[in-house]
């Protein structure tokens, strides 16, 4: 798709058909709350086999019996704590999916951590490195790991979760807004190597302000209330893994509009 078409393109445009993700596996990690639940059980209404990651199988099978009740396509549960996962778990997770799909057609990097909110003179180092592993190493990995299945599909996406403050600096927001950095350059640097080569489409997307507890932790004295659901916010996740995201990649977008 050329260049002009991509930067035209708006996945909030995109009404989702019902079944617009039919015949399709798609991973979505921090799928136990939040926007990652959110995301996973849009996936699974609109026709997807879902694969939920997170660190809680309690939650995880929580989110399952939903989509169980709701009739949806199947789903698979994969525990896997992002922050103290060795590579033999990744590697485990990859065979595990290897020997029950053969493929991937996408992946949503939602699963992240705030850390502290604090100068960087004052942050505290330990953090810092907790925060710039599991939001933006860690998802190296996991789509490292993942790379072969998907692009084993005809039609792969992998979509990784971005934010404002990962787009221009913020004060205060320390390593979250470096880590977000880094997933914009991850983002564009997949995207690079994948492109002509292969079927896999690599894009940012940032939820914005939302009714979650990471949202709750930034902004304790907010009204929540006054915040979007998850709930509300899933149609672009649906457009960019879905074939109406085909051929846009190395973008980051916005699933809400500017304030």
């Amino acid at each position: 798709m050329s260049l002009a078409a991509s930067v035209s393109f708006d996945p909030r445009d995109i009404a989702p058909a019902p079944d617009e993700l039919r015949g399709r596996v798609i991973a979505v990690t921090g799928a136990s709350d939040g926007i990652g639940r959110a995301v996973a059980l849009a996936c699974a209404r609109h026709g997807a086999e879902v694969v939920l990651i997170g660190r809680t199988a309690a939650k995880l099978q929580a989110v399952h019996a939903m989509i169980e009740k709701a009739g949806a396509a199947d789903a698979s549960i994969a525990v896997l704590d992002l922050e103290t996962a060795l590579a033999r778990d990744y590697d485990a997770l990859a065979a595990a999916l290897l020997t029950r799909y053969a493929r991937l057609d996408g992946l949503v990097h939602n699963a992240g951590i705030l850390g502290m909110l604090a100068p960087i003179e004052h942050y505290d180092v330990p953090t810092w490195c907790r925060v710039l592993h599991v939001n933006l190493t860690a998802a190296f990995a996991l789509t490292h790991v993942l790379l072969p299945l998907l692009k084993a599909s005809r039609d792969a996406s992998v979509l990784f979760t971005t934010s404002n403050v990962g787009r221009r600096g913020r004060a205060y927001w320390g390593a979250y807004a470096v880590s977000k950095f880094g997933i914009e350059g991850l983002t564009q640097t997949l995207a690079a190597e994948l492109e002509n080569v292969s079927a896999v489409r690599v894009n940012a997307l940032n939820p914005g302000r939302a009714r979650t507890r990471m949202r709750r932790q930034a902004f304790p004295a907010e009204e929540l209330e006054s915040l979007p659901l998850p709930e509300t916010l899933t149609s672009p996740y649906l457009a960019l893994l879905g074939p109406a995201g085909r051929g846009i990649t190395g973008m980051s977008f916005d699933c809400q509009p500017p304030r």
